[in-house]
């Protein structure tokens, strides 16, 4: 059986992050780490409780300026990527976990590579979905599509007390994330976005994501990486194209790479059983792959 617990805050410097758990409190823990803008509605709970019935406690939370975390003015960055490094361990440590697996999403890929970096001690996996290398700087990489620079270039203009007009702009986001591949579900978009907006204690304020830097003193240091790494890429991925996730693969010695044919940037109900598989493979297995990466 799956127990989902309430939602619960966790103190932060300076302020709090809205955390939920799924699954019984003695089994293995996997934090999943959610993408900019997003809050951890975009893990949806169907995949935390799937994710948690294979015998695993899933904690999932909202990363700051997001849900019902601490946020500031919109335009207004007070963080970094290495606090919200720091943010992590403080959600593990709110739920006592003093080692668990480490799923990030995007964004979240990135600050769980900093995580695993800065914390060694407290990452027994890292399991990157959509995402990059967080200091990769290869001009020659495919970036993000353009349609999504020209829709996002209508943010400065949004009014975010037009309930309407913000999610409109966020069910446009995830189709176009969702890519060619796979159905678009505008219905459950709308329904997800209608209830990021619903919930946000400051909408707006998401989108201080783009304004995101730091991880400066582990650039070029991705080799140091002891956690066992599981890259998990759509080949059809608009904003972090599968050419990212190869690169990451490739830095990090013994890394697994799962291409999802078709995938776009998204969660999409078609490749849960995959995603799910191929995480819960790589939490079940890893001391095995620590020992070969222990191997001269």
């Amino acid at each position: 059986m799956v127990y989902e617990s309430r939602e619960r805050q966790v103190a932060i410097p300076g302020g709090q992050l809205a955390t939920e758990a799924f699954g019984a409190p003695s089994a293995s823990n996997i934090l999943l780490i959610m993408g900019a803008t997003a809050s951890m509605l975009w893990w949806p709970s169907a995949f935390c409780e799937a994710l948690a019935a294979c015998g695993f406690r899933v904690i999932r939370y909202d990363n700051r300026d997001t849900g019902r975390s601490s946020s500031g003015p919109v335009g207004h960055l007070t963080y970094s990527l290495d606090d919200l490094a720091d943010d992590a361990v403080a959600v593990l440590d709110a739920h006592g976990v003093s080692r668990g697996h480490i799923v990030g999403m995007s964004l979240g890929g990135m600050i769980g590579q900093l995580v695993a970096l800065a914390h060694p001690d407290r990452v027994e996996t890292l399991s990157v979905i959509g995402s990059s290398a967080f200091d990769e700087s290869d001009p020659d990489l495919p970036g993000i599509d353009e349609a999504f620079l020209v829709h996002f270039s209508g943010v400065s203009r949004l009014n975010w007390s037009d309930r309407g007009a913000v999610t409109d702009f966020m069910v446009e986001v995830a189709r176009l994330s969702s890519g060619t591949g796979r159905r678009f579900d505008l219905e459950a978009a709308r329904r997800r976005a209608e209830g990021e907006y619903d919930r946000a204690e400051n909408i707006g304020s998401a989108f201080n994501h783009a304004m995101l830097s730091g991880g400066d003193h582990w650039a070029g240091r991705l080799s140091e990486l002891a956690a066992p790494l599981l890259v998990i890429h759509g080949s059809a991925d608009p904003v972090s194209p599968l050419a990212h996730g190869v690169r990451l693969a490739e830095k990090v010695r013994g890394a697994r790479l799962v291409r999802l044919d078709g995938a776009g940037h998204e969660l999409h109900p078609d490749d849960w059983p995959a995603i799910i598989e191929a995480i819960v493979d790589h939490c079940r297995h890893a001391a095995d792959r620590r020992a070969v990466l222990d191997r001269p």
